[in-house]
């Protein structure tokens, strides 16, 4: 334990110059407020007991200007950063008052208010596993990345899968504008707001790791096996239990009859706990040609790991979109599965593939090209600073802290963390601040250019699915 002290302790003494006074005054604080932390709660969430604040100069107000280079022009932000554009729509001509947040807090875990660059939480219920202490790392490791930069806001946050502020219900000349609710998905009944999940900071209870470390273990296991090398069937490994849809995905496992070209799985968390995950290591499941992305009980965050497996992501037909999967196109990042006839569907799929193997392989290039190169932790933290900058902007009333709220640190959570919680912590901890400017945002597309990507899926998915009707015909006339 006191060596993860000591790597903390480290992470904060190189993040600013250590010369400077108030660096050395704030470390101090920090060193002291380490020692005193092991004698109190080890829940890491309940930090009213040990601080209620955080040192003074626990960040600067604002990083000095550095004199722009030609090599340090922000690029432009990818696709996805779109549709903050249409998930803040509801709010566009009205804005959002502090009686529209409140009325938030009928499903929310916690109220997030940021002001001056540091962040203030109020708890109402407890997330299930770490959901909420992920989210809220997340948060300030953004704060981190762009100190001084994150304008005052105040919003609140559900933890839960299923999105909740459905659009039926504010429809009308008199009726009511929508609470804004952040949580991790979305669909197109509702208007909940999209924010990048927990599991990009790590996801302890499965040992999942932090999105950037792991990233760099699929890149290099997709160098190890190449794709021809692959087994050529469709993989799926995961707990059915969550869904019906998933444990009618059972249904399309080789057995004795039938093969539908699918390798389906069952995961035994209880299992996996016990042998301590020796199974589950994501960077190690890459070994098939093909991968089955279906979601659980609403969107899944599994989705980005097959996507980054160089394997073709067999998408079963989803009802929930994230930040960025409404900007995946079929057919370039994506093989389309029907939802209501799976094993058909992965059948023809996985024929189609094995039979035309270069042209397989670029789709499977793509995606994982797309997850490397468009969902680095860059792009994720500027996700974040742009969502939260644009819902900024509409707030009509000025945040203040909640009574009941107390403020959060990133050493203050990491101090009372204990084994993978800890370690995810200071692995994904912010060490520095980033010197050059987030992405430039995208304006909002036209509704004409929204029609048209909107069609132009449409379209590829009519193909694939009139493809698929031909290739059954001429096994049932073969069989004839």
């Amino acid at each position: 334990m006191q060596g993860s002290y000591r790597r903390l302790a480290e992470s904060f003494r190189h993040q600013y110059n250590w010369n400077k006074p108030h660096t050395r005054y704030a470390f101090a604080f920090f060193t002291c407020l380490l020692v005193v932390g092991t004698y109190f709660s080890n829940s890491i969430l309940d930090i009213s007991v040990s601080t209620k604040t955080c040192p003074a100069d626990y960040y600067p107000s604002a990083l000095p200007t550095i004199r722009p280079r030609s090599s340090s022009i922000p690029p432009t932000c990818p696709h996805y950063f779109h549709w903050i554009h249409e998930d803040l729509r509801p709010w566009k001509d009205t804005g959002i008052t502090e009686e529209m947040v409140l009325r938030a807090n009928r499903t929310a875990n916690f109220r997030l208010v940021i002001l001056n660059g540091r962040a203030y939480l109020e708890t109402y219920v407890k997330s299930f596993q770490t959901r909420d202490v992920f989210t809220l790392w997340g948060i300030l490791q953004l704060l981190r990345w762009y100190p001084g930069k994150v304008p005052d806001l105040d919003l609140m946050f559900d933890c839960v899968d299923w999105p909740v502020i459905k659009s039926s219900a504010y429809q009308g000349p008199n009726a009511l504008k929508p609470p804004p609710l952040f949580r991790y998905c979305g669909n197109n009944q509702t208007f909940d707001i999209a924010f990048p999940d927990w599991s990009f900071w790590g996801w302890p209870e499965t040992n999942i790791k932090p999105w950037e470390q792991l990233m760099g273990e699929l890149n290099e296991g997709n160098k190890k096996l190449r794709w021809m090398d692959r087994e050529p069937y469709a993989f799926w490994k995961g707990n059915p239990k969550v869904a019906e849809k998933r444990v009618d995905l059972l249904k399309c496992n080789v057995s004795e009859k039938q093969d539908w070209n699918a390798r389906v799985y069952k995961q035994d968390w209880d299992k996996e706990i016990q042998e301590g995950f020796k199974e589950s290591d994501l960077a190690k499941q890459c070994t098939h040609r093909y991968k089955i992305y279906i979601e659980g009980s609403a969107w899944s965050v599994s989705e980005k790991y097959i996507l980054a497996c160089d394997s073709v992501t067999l998408l079963v037909t989803p009802d929930y979109y994230d930040f960025f999967t409404r900007s995946l196109v079929p057919m370039q990042h994506f093989w389309p599965i029907k939802a209501e006839d799976k094993c058909r569907s992965i059948k023809f799929a996985v024929d189609w593939g094995n039979n035309h193997k270069e042209k397989a392989q670029e789709l499977g290039t793509a995606a994982s090209s797309f997850v490397q190169n468009d969902l680095k932790m860059d792009f994720v933290y500027d996700y974040m600073f742009h969502l939260l900058s644009e819902y900024s902007k509409l707030l009509r009333y000025k945040p203040k802290i909640p009574p009941k709220a107390v403020e959060l640190c990133s050493e203050a959570m990491a101090c009372h963390a204990q084994g993978l919680e800890k370690t995810f912590m200071l692995d994904s901890m912010v060490k520095s601040p980033k010197e050059s400017s987030p992405c430039s945002m995208p304006p909002p597309l036209e509704p004409s250019a929204l029609k048209q990507f909107i069609e132009r899926k449409q379209s590829s998915i009519k193909q694939v699915e009139l493809g698929e009707q031909k290739y059954w015909e001429e096994v049932q006339d073969q069989q004839r």
